[in-house]
């Protein structure tokens, strides 16, 4: 067990080193001079010169690299190339944001998946099968924002239960905020479902064929009580697989509702740094984008351990 902990840390790091080096580079492979971005196309050179200074573009790029690799564990990103704040504490603001949303988001999605994809795999061939199946391929068809759009136009505008845009913190108000993270929460949700009910289905429908659940059945169990005591374990490692990549891809898709229903969060910071072409905080952005990502696929390493003791034994 421990000697699996260093192997996926160390893989982790490795890893991270690799992704600072490739953000940097790729950041830095976008044509556009920031201290000419930032003062306009009329500037003096000696103005130019000094803006460059001060924001350490005028630097090799090894040493550009190195001090800002070195802040990362620290938490220093740097000073925006556009509004000159330091960009770490809006990073930490806008972070606290999209993680409530995608985590929220990603615990609706499952508490649909997990009970509806067993039971479209339990009753395969009857008639409520067949129509989970296919919602839940219809949901897999429908992107976040046009859902996002949609739930606005019926329950936002229509019927008006809910604020169509807005963030406010939980600590400020909960009632508030409850009311105005049920839309985003929902169009993130309900594709994550949709999508994660087909892989429950796939794996709960390949558990049910193996020769020791058909042994716990032919010993008196019926199929569902068999299923919950033998065989929902084993379904749930590819299921957990599918859930580390769609929890992944959740906070990149976050980027579009954020912006759908107005939230604060990171995908509002990208975008926004994008479009002042603030390299250094779109860099800091995607790398912790990047760093979340990593380090969830090193938490799902870890589960693995728990829920296979055939990996434990290998270990």
């Amino acid at each position: 067990m421990v000697v699996r902990l260093m192997v996926n840390v160390s893989r982790f790091m490795v890893t991270f080193v690799v992704a600072t080096v490739a953000v940097f580079l790729l950041m830095r492979a976008i044509p556009g001079d920031p201290a000419q971005i930032a003062l306009g196309v009329n500037a003096s050179p000696e103005l130019l010169a000094e803006t460059r200074r001060q924001l350490g573009t005028d630097r090799p790029l090894p040493v550009q690299y190195v001090d800002w690799v070195m802040g990362l564990p620290q938490g220093s990103f740097g000073v925006s190339y556009v509004t000159r704040q330091d960009i770490s504490p809006m990073i930490a603001d806008r972070v606290q944001v999209s993680l409530i949303l995608v985590v929220l988001s990603m615990i609706v999605a499952l508490l649909i998946a997990i009970p509806f994809g067993t039971l479209a795999a339990v009753r395969h061939r009857q008639p409520s099968g067949v129509l989970i199946s296919g919602l839940s391929q219809l949901g897999v068809a429908i992107p976040g924002f046009l859902a996002g759009i949609l739930l606005v136009v019926v329950f936002a505008v229509g019927l008006g239960w809910f604020p169509s845009n807005g963030w406010v913190p939980p600590g400020e108000d909960f009632g508030d905020f409850l009311r105005r993270i049920v839309l985003p929460v929902a169009a993130l949700a309900s594709v994550q479902g949709a999508i994660l009910t087909r892989y429950v289905r796939s794996a709960v429908l390949e558990v049910m064929s193996e020769d020791y659940l058909r042994t716990a059945r032919a010993k008196g169990l019926g199929r569902l009580e068999a299923l919950v005591r033998h065989g929902l374990r084993n379904a749930s490692i590819p299921v957990l697989t599918v859930t580390s990549v769609q929890l992944a891809a959740l906070i990149v898709g976050a980027v579009v509702v954020e912006r759908v229903f107005v939230i604060p969060g990171l995908g509002s910071m990208l975008l926004d740094a994008v479009g002042n072409r603030d390299m250094l905080t779109v860099q800091s952005v995607v790398m912790v984008l990047v760093a979340i990502t990593l380090i969830i696929n090193l938490v799902v390493d870890l589960l693995y351990t728990v829920l296979d003791p055939r990996i434990r034994k290998k270990a």
